[in-house]
């Protein structure tokens, strides 16, 4: 996949458009609690920095998860847009959102010791739990 070409992608109803450079073909799965309420089971996500547009903006809500963070919903349709860190303007975008499938490779998962009992994934990948990503961003 080449990563300098824009990935472009809609909500459900197609109000809100996105466009996004992700900044590798890797996808992260993120197990904590929020993110398996806010989607029924795993987000997995497309880490894009700030390389991130979208037309439709008017259309978006935010909701504040977090005292770092914030995940986005298109207004009309309900569909998850991001999940922002606010200081740093990194994207996690959901990588269903995107139009081309293209080349992801599940390589990471968050929060791994949040993860439930009733499902796994047979990939090999960077595991981290939460303390671990925690730690990471803390610089500790």
């Amino acid at each position: 996949m080449d990563t300098s070409t824009p990935k472009t992608g809609s909500c459900l109803c197609g109000s809100v458009r996105v466009v996004a450079r992700p900044k590798s073909h890797s996808i992260g799965a993120c197990h904590c609690d929020m993110c398996r309420k806010w989607g029924g089971g795993p987000l997995f996500a497309a880490e894009c920095e700030g390389n991130v547009s979208f037309e439709g903006a008017d259309l978006i809500s935010t909701f504040s998860s977090s005292e770092w963070a914030e995940r986005g919903f298109c207004r009309k349709c309900g569909t998850h847009l991001f999940y922002r860190l606010t200081q740093e303007g990194h994207y996690a975008i959901p990588v269903g959102l995107l139009d081309d499938e293209g080349e992801w490779k599940l390589a990471e998962q968050i929060f791994v010791d949040r993860k439930p009992s009733f499902y796994s994934f047979a990939e090999k990948t960077r595991n981290l739990t939460e303390a671990e990503v925690f730690a990471q961003y803390s610089g500790e």
